[in-house]
């Protein structure tokens, strides 16, 4: 794994597309318990070097119902974006992940964690990676059927601040969907 990770850190492979350059930023250890696949890291994250240092991670941490100690400990917690640097600024947002990070490393690192036990797809494009045609037509819909998904994959929105309206249009994903992380969670950690 450490020199998966070293490969990892040391990739350049789209230098040319990001503005700020390369960063990989990752976190993962063959005894990871649940991986995170997250979009990609933002500006905050790319300065830091921390995976989820920012207010998306303040509140995944609070929807897993989690201390940041048990987040950034990597035996209970792979944090893995799609992309794994910064792709640069758009029109209404940060780009979307680089397209060669996920086909490239992913597989790699899953394979060096044998005792994953639950997959967590964040927003649409890990969803849309990893769940193929059995997403339903969007985000909305396919977290309301997180259920059928399980229990390899859990299905969530991305935790942005951005995101509060949808949060507030879908109540039902805090009286329904969370609570369910937050048992299976609680339940893969102890």
């Amino acid at each position: 794994m450490d020199q998966l990770l070293n490969q990892i850190h040391e990739c350049t492979l789209c230098e040319k597309h990001l503005a700020l350059g390369p960063r990989p930023i990752v976190a993962a250890h063959p005894k990871s318990k649940i991986a995170i696949i997250g979009q990609a890291p933002g500006t905050k994250v790319h300065q830091t070097g921390v995976p989820w240092d920012d207010p998306s991670g303040h509140r995944l941490r609070e929807w897993l119902n989690v201390s940041e100690e048990q987040f950034y400990n990597k035996q209970l917690f792979a944090l893995i974006p799609m992309g794994f640097c910064y792709p640069g600024k758009g029109k209404s947002g940060d780009l979307p992940p680089r397209p060669e990070c996920a086909p490239l490393w992913h597989n790699q690192l899953m394979d060096h964690m044998p005792n994953l036990n639950l997959i967590i797809l964040i927003g649409q494009y890990a969803q849309s990676y990893y769940l193929g045609d059995k997403r339903k037509s969007n985000l909305t819909e396919t977290v309301r059927c997180h259920q059928i998904y399980l229990p390899d994959y859990f299905v969530l929105p991305h935790p942005s601040p951005r995101n509060r309206f949808w949060l507030s249009k879908n109540p039902w994903f805090g009286e329904q969907v969370l609570p369910g992380l937050q048992k299976r969670v609680k339940t893969l950690l102890h």
